[in-house]
């Protein structure tokens, strides 16, 4: 199955590339028929997301959500949390490949508990992924990823989610979350240097990877026609380790970090164009 998604802003923040946001692994019974190529999903999503990792403000962001799959085969469950991934070895139970994440610049003058900080660049995170369902109702995932410009570090996500059809229409899913990260992708966000610290007001501090982060998220996606459908989601994480300690985060802002997201989209048929 191929499948492209792409979100341009939200998918940033946090944890990762907004999707069509499928959330059922079984065929539903309005599945596109297999004499047709391609089932294409259009959309967009409404996002909160803190204003820089740690924050306690947060900001709307609007994205664009867009799907590609082979006509007759299902859609792929998604969280909010996943990066983009390209399944280059996909057995339907157990799937693998590319993935890839990017993160939004976090800039001085966008919030004033950054003053005297200085701002930290756009990262491109590129590395792989695994997926099994060990049962048609569980899904667990990891995700290994190299960062590239605002951080060079290593960052990796463990995932797993309940997946649960109340209803031909209603899916049910939610499950924990754990992020770890190494030295170079905690220290850009969450160290103090000397001359932070003399323009912020900040204690100097050094942070230092490990796990960076342990939560949870869910999402309810209700199919309102064969074209139709909407979806709610939530997302939480716990910053802890020396990321949770900075003083960024202690005095400026929040352990706590939230996202909410609310999205439609409607999928349609065609024919290859090739």
């Amino acid at each position: 199955m191929l499948s492209v998604r792409i979100g341009v802003a939200a998918v940033l923040v946090a944890s990762g590339i907004a999707s069509a946001q499928a959330a059922d692994i079984v065929t539903p019974a309005w599945a596109p028929g297999a004499s047709k190529e391609w089932t294409v999903t259009l959309g967009v999503e409404g996002r909160m997301t803190p204003t820089f990792p740690g924050s306690d403000r947060y900001t709307f962001l609007p994205l664009p959500l867009f799907d590609v799959r082979r006509a007759g085969t299902a859609p792929r469950f998604h969280s909010a949390r996943d990066g983009f991934g390209v399944p280059i070895l996909d057995t339907g139970s157990f799937r693998a490949g590319p993935a890839f994440k990017i993160r939004l610049p976090r800039r001085e003058s966008a919030d004033g508990n950054l003053n005297g900080l200085g701002n930290v660049d756009y990262t491109f995170e590129a590395g792989g992924f695994v997926e099994f369902w060990p049962t048609q109702w569980l899904r667990t995932r990891a995700e290994v990823r190299q960062g590239f410009g605002g951080h060079h570090g290593v960052v990796g996500d463990l995932m797993a989610d309940l997946v649960m059809p109340v209803t031909p229409q209603l899916t049910l899913s939610g499950g924990p979350r754990t992020t770890l990260m190494s030295d170079k992708a905690v220290d850009p966000y969450f160290s103090v240097n000397s001359v932070q610290s003399a323009n912020s007001g900040l204690p100097v501090y050094s942070a230092g990877g490990g796990v960076y982060s342990w939560g949870a998220g869910g999402q309810a996606r209700y199919q309102w026609s064969p074209q139709w459908a909407t979806y709610v989601f939530v997302e939480y994480e716990r910053l802890v380790g020396d990321a949770g300690n900075s003083p960024i985060v202690t005095l400026r802002g929040s352990r706590d970090q939230w996202q909410t997201g609310l999205g439609v989209t409607y999928s349609f048929d065609m024919h290859a164009l090739w």
